[in-house]
């Protein structure tokens, strides 16, 4: 059975058929083929598919397209803004926070939530913040110290 949604894609509208049972991330990669969204474990438990989802990060895996009509939904193209690198990818480049990168959009959605909610968090609140992304590659240190670069940055520009 499908089902017609209406949601909000990194600011454009969409007003899609879906099948009852595909997982928003599956609409995100084969219908609007937004491919920075990783499938990962597609269990909930890796983080590589996070998205924000009404500005709360969700695993993209275990949410259900229907679920997602009305949403506002922010994917890793998302964070770019007219041409520019959100300040958190920024990060990761100068910090050298990627490795092979396949973990890395889920972590920096997962990152903006927070630097969203807490412009000047600790590194153990970055931690719980990262809990669900695994990185089998860089040990979390230098994304760990990205993140606390773009958090710097960020108060550096408020100020």
């Amino acid at each position: 059975m499908n089902h017609t949604i209406n949601f909000t894609v990194n600011g454009e509208r969409y007003n899609i058929s879906v099948p009852s049972h595909h997982t928003l991330l599956q609409v995100l990669r084969e219908q609007l083929v937004l491919t920075g969204t990783k499938n990962g474990c597609e269990a909930g438990e890796c983080g590589a598919c996070a998205v924000l989802m009404n500005g709360e990060p969700v695993n993209s895996c275990m949410v259900l397209a229907p679920e997602a009509d009305g949403a506002e939904i922010i994917t890793i193209e998302g964070l770019m803004h007219d041409g520019q690198l959100d300040p958190l990818q920024d990060a990761f480049l100068a910090a050298g926070a990627t490795q092979c990168g396949f973990c890395t959009p889920g972590i920096l959605v997962n990152a903006r939530a927070l630097l969203d909610r807490n412009p000047d968090p600790t590194e153990t609140e970055i931690r719980e913040a990262l809990v669900g992304n695994l990185c089998r590659c860089t040990g979390y240190i230098r994304i760990i110290e990205a993140i606390k670069m773009a958090a710097r940055a960020g108060r550096e520009v408020a100020q």
